[in-house]
């Protein structure tokens, strides 16, 4: 049995012109531009998309437009993760309804849920949904893992269909990888894109990478070169992978991660790189600091 889902399916970011707004022309471009480098499907309202700041009428509004301009070109995964069972379902409904393929839930985050609590939950929840479901691990933002033994027990939920992790962690992605015995049909994407040569050698069907907003291509390119074992290959989009991870390092805070990716968007004429509240863009000099490293890196990668 085949995954459902593998290659580079990148964490879309959430194109704002303003608090409540989406910069409409910003995603049209952003949706062409990723869809161009070639990526094998989409996921909205994740961590990149700063879902848990949108409302839950832009999050609708969100899926919508992505779904009708993607039309069935590539699958669309939604993330559904919340506080609330109830709106978790809601949400779920309205992207089935707009045509999305999957969806994507990550541990409840404020109040931590212990393992047996974080299961019943998923198990309670799977039967209210219309789709698919693909599990997420993020323990930096949610305080709360899967548990390895906790995805045993899930697995035995036939349309739970994968895993995204995020921790970094190889050793718990390869733990993750070996649930592939008892659920051969599991997607095992990694979330840290500088992790995506090493997650593939480790069995992964793929990648989660928020810098595959900017150069869609170059992971798009490295994936394929990990799949056809093309190691001299893999080494030297490895290093211009290597030499991105350079703009996450401008600023200060944890949002500087989706500052930075929106900022090299905006650079680029893509989309807004206005952000979601409490959060704002780059200043002035972040942003020349991001200008710079993307100067640089422009001139080796395409896409």
């Amino acid at each position: 049995m085949r995954p459902l889902l593998s290659g580079i399916i990148p964490p879309l970011v959430s194109p704002l012109s303003s608090r409540d707004e989406i910069d409409q022309a910003g995603l049209a471009r952003l949706i062409e531009h990723v869809l161009t480098g070639g990526v094998h499907g989409l996921f909205l309202l994740g961590t990149t998309g700063e879902a848990p700041s949108l409302s839950y009428r832009l999050r609708r509004e969100l899926i919508d437009r992505v779904t009708t301009q993607v039309a069935g070109r590539v699958p669309i995964l939604v993330g559904i993760t919340d506080t609330s069972f109830v709106e978790s379902v809601r949400l779920a409904e309205h992207a089935a309804q707009a045509g999305a393929t999957a969806l994507v839930l990550s541990t409840p985050y404020y109040f931590p849920a212990g393992q047996t609590e974080l299961t019943g939950y998923i198990e309670n929840l799977v039967p209210e949904l219309p789709l698919p479901l693909v599990l997420y691990n993020m323990p930096s933002l949610t305080k709360v893992w899967f548990d390895i033994e906790t995805l045993i027990r899930l697995a035995a939920i036939p349309k739970i269909i994968g895993l995204k992790d995020s921790s970094g962690d190889l050793a718990y992605f390869q733990k993750a990888i070996d649930l592939k015995k008892i659920r051969p049909d599991w997607s095992i994407m990694i979330g840290p894109e500088a992790k995506l040569p090493d997650a593939m050698r480790l069995g992964g069907d793929g990648g989660v990478a928020g810098g595959g907003n900017i150069f869609p291509k170059l992971f798009v390119d490295c994936y394929n070169a990990c799949v056809a074992g093309d190691s001299v290959r893999v080494e030297a989009l490895q290093s211009d992978i290597n030499a991105l991870q350079q703009i996450y390092e401008v600023g200060k805070y944890a949002s500087k991660y989706i500052k930075a990716t929106k900022c090299c968007l905006s650079l680029l004429g893509i989309c807004d790189d206005f952000m979601a509240e409490p959060f704002h863009r780059f200043r002035a000099p972040e942003r020349e600091r991001v200008r710079g490293i993307l100067d640089s890196l422009s001139f080796r990668v395409s896409g």
